[in-house]
C-alpha cells in the first residue's frame, strides 16, 4: 500500500495546516455544541485561530515558515514505565528529578513567543507533563493557544479539576490502551481504574477532555471497536487520538502496525467521523498522507525538549539548536530542520510509524555533516 503524495511544486503546506487547523475547531465546536461555557470558549478560539492564521501568512511572504503546532515536553520525569515507552528508550524520559531542564519562567517566555507568532496548538508533554503545575497554571493564561495536556492521568485532583475548569485552553487528553486488562498490563495495576474515575469526574463537572491511544497490533482491533469509543463517548469524551506505535528496539518491532493494519485503521476512522460526529478523531501518522508526508521539522509542527533543544518530533530527538539561545523564530531556522524541508527523507513512504525515526541514519548524517560543517567545529 503506497501513499499517494501530492507534487512537491504544487502542495502548499501553509495551506494544508492552515486548513488543519480550522478543521480541528470545527469538529470540536461540533462536538461541544451541548456545552455553553465550552462551546463559548471554543467560539473564541476559533476567532484567534483566523488571527494566529494571518499571522502566520504575513511571516510566509517575508519568508519565515511558522507552523500551527508545537509539541512542548515539559519534563523529563515520569511515575510509569509503560512496556515500549519511546521516551524511556530514547533515555528522554527519566525517574530522577531532571537536571538543567528549562526553567517555568523560560517555558512563559516560549508560550508568549508563540502566541505572538501566530501558533495556536501546542501540545503539553513529558515524562508526565502534570508533575510541573506551575507551568500548566502558566499556559492557561493564553487563551489564544489550545493547550492539549498528553498525560497519564494519576495525578489528577481537585485542584487540577479547578484549573481545568478555569482555563477552557487546557484540555486533558488521558493515554489509555483499550479495556482494563490490556491498558493495565501496558501502564500498570490501577491505571485503568483511576482513568475511568477521572473521566467520570470530567463529565460530572461539564468538562471536555479526550483520550490518546497508543495503537499497536495486540489493541487495534479493540480500540476501534463500538464497544470501547461508546464508552468513552458515554463518559463525555470529545476527541480520540490515535497513535501508531513507534518501535524503538527490536523486541518491540511486532507491536507496530503493518500496512494491511495502517489501511484498516484508516477505514475505521473514516467510518467514525461519518458516523460518530460527537467525537473528534485523530490519527498520527495517518492524517499525514495527505499532507505531502511528515509535517514535522517545522513543516507543520516541532518539538522541544525538556532542556530546551529544538527537534524535529519526539521521535526524532536529534537538535543543533537550543531555544536557550535563540528565538523560535530563529530556532525553526535550524540547519536540521531546514535540511531537513529541503530533502526527499519527509516526503517517503516508510513502512514504521516514523518516517524519521525509520531513517534516523540519514537524520544523524544531516546532523553531525550540519556541526562539521560548523565554524564552532
Amino acid at each position: 500500500m503506497t501513499a499517494q503524495v501530492p507534487d512537491a511544486q504544487s502542495f502548499d503546506i501553509q495551506a494544508y495546516m492552515t486548513h488543519g487547523v480550522e478543521r480541528v475547531v470545527s469538529d470540536v465546536l461540533r462536538a461541544t455544541f451541548r456545552n455553553p461555557k465550552e462551546s463559548a470558549y471554543m467560539l473564541q478560539f476559533a476567532a484567534a485561530t483566523r488571527t494566529a492564521s494571518k499571522k502566520r501568512k504575513e511571516a510566509e511572504q517575508k519568508g519565515d515558515h511558522i507552523p500551527p503546532f508545537l509539541i512542548a515536553s515539559i519534563t523529563s520525569q515520569c511515575n510509569l514505565h509503560c512496556a515500549g515507552c519511546y521516551s524511556r528508550c530514547n533515555h528522554a524520559t527519566v525517574d530522577a528529578a531532571p537536571v538543567s531542564q528549562l526553567t517555568d519562567q523560560e517555558w512563559q517566555n516560549i508560550f508568549e513567543e508563540a502566541d505572538e507568532l501566530g501558533i495556536s496548538f501546542i501540545l503539553l508533554a513529558g515524562g508526565e507533563p502534570m508533575l510541573r503545575r506551575d507551568i500548566i497554571e502558566a499556559a492557561g493564561k493564553h487563551p489564544h493557544i489550545l493547550f492539549p495536556v498528553f498525560t497519564n492521568g494519576t495525578f489528577m485532583d481537585e485542584a487540577y479539576f479547578a484549573l481545568f475548569d478555569r482555563c477552557r485552553n487546557l484540555v486533558p487528553v488521558m493515554s489509555i490502551e483499550g479495556e482494563k486488562e490490556i491498558t493495565d498490563a501496558r501502564r500498570g495495576k490501577g491505571v485503568y481504574d483511576r482513568l475511568i474515575s477521572n473521566m467520570d469526574e470530567f463529565h460530572r463537572c461539564g468538562l471536555i477532555f479526550g483520550a490518546s491511544v497508543t495503537v499497536t497490533t495486540e489493541n487495534i482491533r479493540e480500540v476501534s471497536s463500538h464497544s470501547f469509543l461508546q464508552k468513552l463517548s458515554d463518559r463525555g469524551c470529545k476527541a480520540v487520538i490515535f497513535v501508531e506505535f513507534v518501535p524503538v528496539t527490536e523486541e518491540s518491532k511486532h507491536l507496530a502496525p503493518g500496512d494491511d493494519d495502517r489501511g484498516y485503521l484508516r477505514g475505521e476512522i473514516d467510518r467514525l467521523r461519518q458516523e460518530h460526529p460527537e467525537m473528534v478523531y485523530i490519527s498520527f501518522p495517518g492524517d499525514e498522507k495527505s499532507s505531502g508526508g511528515c509535517v514535522a521539522a517545522g513543516r507543520g509542527f516541532f518539538h522541544i525538549n525538556s532542556h530546551g533543544g529544538a527537534e524535529p518530533c519526539p521521535f526524532s530527538p536529534y537538535s543543533d539548536v537550543n531555544v536557550r539561545d535563540t528565538s523560535l523564530r530563529e530556532a525553526l531556522k535550524s540547519p536540521l530542520f531546514l535540511a531537513l524541508q529541503a530533502g526527499d527523507i519527509l516526503k517517503e513512504d516508510h513502512p514504521g510509524g516514523c518516517v524519521l525515526h525509520e531513517k534516523r541514519e540519514q537524520v544523524e548524517q544531516i546532523l553531525f555533516s550540519g556541526q562539521n560543517d560548523s565554524p564552532a567545529h
